[in-house]
Formats: C-alpha cells, structure tokens, sequence
C-alpha cells in the first residue's frame, strides 16, 4: 500500500467528552467487554469438552464465538482505555490494524448468521438427510469460504482506504477507525472507495440475507405443518430470537455502509456502531446458546463434574 500521507496518528473523538459520563461508561463497557468474552470463551470451551454438542449446529456456534470475541476485541479495549487514561489518540499502523481486523470477523460473523440458518434449513426440512448434507468436510469449507471471504474482503477495503492521502485534520469522528469516517479525514478523491464500499457491503447483506430469509421461510412453513403446539411454540421462540439478533446485526450495517455519505450522521453511526461493535458479541451466547437445552445440560453436566472434582481434591 503505498502512502503519500503526513499523518502518522489519528486522534479519537471517542462517545463522549464529560468526565462523569466517561466513568460510567468505563464500567458499562468494561462489564461487557467481560461477559462477551466470558459468555464466548465459555461457550466454545463447553462445545469442545461435551462430545454431545460435537454436530454442525454447535461447530459453526463455536466458530461464532470465536469470531464474536475477535472483532469485539479489536475495538472494545481501546475504547476503554480512552475513557480511563483519556488518551484517545492510535497510531497510523494501529488504526490500520483496527480497521482490517474488525472488517475481517464481521464479514466472517455476517456469513456464520447465514451458514447456521442454512444449517437450521436442513435439520427442520429436510432432517432423514441432515446427516449426509451436513458433512464434516461440508461444514469444514463452509466456514472456511466464510473465513477466507472476510480477511480478501477486509484486505481490499483496507487497502484502498490506507492507500489515499490523508493530509490534513487527523480527528477521527468515531470511537474507531471505521471506513466511513477515514474516508472523511482524506484529501484525496474518494469515489471508488464509496464505489467499492457499497457495493461490497450490498453483497454482503444481500446475500446473506437472501440465504437467512429463504431458509427461514421453509422452516416456517415446516414448523407450521407440525401437529404439536407444544413444538411449533417452542421452534417459533427459537427463530424469533435468532431473527431478532439478525435483525440487529443487519440492521445496523445497512444503517451504517448502506447510506450516502451525505446522508451519514457521525453521532447517530456512533450509536450505531455500539450495538453491532460492543453488545451484539454480549448477546450472542445468550440468543443461541443458553436457550438451548443441550447447552443448559451440557453446563449442568460440566458444573456436577467441576463439584466432583473439587469433592476428590478435598
């Protein structure tokens, strides 16, 4: 990437300037922070140890969570160091790291959300079949393609944005070193970077929307032919919860990479950026996890064997 910049460091505006509010939202975010971590790292250490959860459905939730504690840790400590140092300021390398990281699993996470709706599709529909459909190796180049589609996609936005000249007001309108508002920073045409942008991130959510809807489409319909009320109750809760953190996760990136640029409003992006950055990764465990029964008797069956343990040592 060739650079003809001046700028060695950008200065974040960060969510907010008040000293009382910053506190406060080093708490906040920091209890988050910990319990995306806690939640996922939890999550893919109880699917590993629990030869029961080792199916497709918990490869590619293990995968998510992976995913979801990466991109949440390429953005979140910084952003709570900044409100307890107040140093909001990342060096040019850093922001380039930022950006391409964060891309990357976010991408990766917009395919998972499709990849397991698909993997759902299958089980609901088609479930004398599953089995023969969803391969190790069918579920290995899954999430492989999902993987390698985000780090090319992420390579290419990274590098036309670092590749312009950035040569006068290094104030980054963000908490992070998000396209829109580097792009905002450049004194250089900026053209085929929205030209690009848009039409990666179109890609992106309609694609993957178009797999989400349509399987859910026929997992209702199936559901809706079940003669239990009991089960069509209970798979309908389980699709409102998953559509529900789609919903989040999709809304939020049409609403951010979808608009003109004239359009954007950095503080509404900002409040944006928060659900999709910082709680989506929080929720995630929750929403496809700890409703589950499998998992709740996984957890159970871990915590019994911890006691165990812990009666032997004594």
């Amino acid at each position: 990437m060739e650079n003809s910049t001046e700028v060695n460091e950008f200065r974040l505006m960060g969510l907010t300037d008040t000293p009382e509010l910053q506190i406060l939202l080093f708490v906040t975010f920091t209890l988050i922070y910990l319990l995306t971590l806690i939640g996922n790292v939890g999550m893919i250490v109880l699917i590993v140890s629990d030869s029961t959860l080792h199916t497709p459905m918990y490869f590619f939730l293990s995968n998510l969570s992976l995913v979801d504690c990466v991109y949440s840790s390429a953005v979140t400590p910084k952003v709570i160091a900044g409100f307890l140092s107040g140093d909001k300021v990342i060096s040019y390398g850093g922001c380039v790291a930022q950006m391409f990281f964060f891309i990357a699993f976010a991408s990766v996470d917009c395919f998972l959300l499709a990849v397991m709706a698909y993997d759902r599709h299958a089980a609901v529909c088609k479930p004398l079949h599953y089995t023969t459909t969803m391969t190790t190796t069918v579920c290995a180049q899954m999430a492989i393609g999902c993987y390698a589609w985000g780090f090319a996609e992420s390579a290419i936005h990274t590098g036309f944005t670092f590749h312009l000249s950035f040569c006068g007001s290094n104030v980054v309108h963000h908490f992070f070193c998000d396209i829109p508002p580097i792009l905002a920073l450049s004194c250089s045409d900026i053209y085929i970077n929205e030209i690009v942008l848009f039409v990666l991130a179109s890609f992106n959510v309609s694609f993957a929307l178009l797999v989400i809807l349509s399987s859910y489409l026929f997992i209702f319909i199936a559901i809706l032919r079940m003669r239990s009320s009991e089960g069509r109750k209970k798979a309908f809760s389980t699709c409102a919860s998953h559509l529900t953190a789609v919903t989040i996760f999709y809304g939020t990136v049409i609403f951010m990479y979808l608009q003109p640029s004239s359009s954007h409003s950095m503080d509404s992006d900002q409040m944006a950026s928060v659900f999709y950055t910082i709680i989506v990764p929080m929720l995630n465990p929750i929403v496809y996890s700890l409703r589950n029964k499998e998992v709740s008797n996984a957890f159970k069956k871990a915590i019994e064997k911890m006691k165990t343990l812990l009666n032997i040592s004594n």
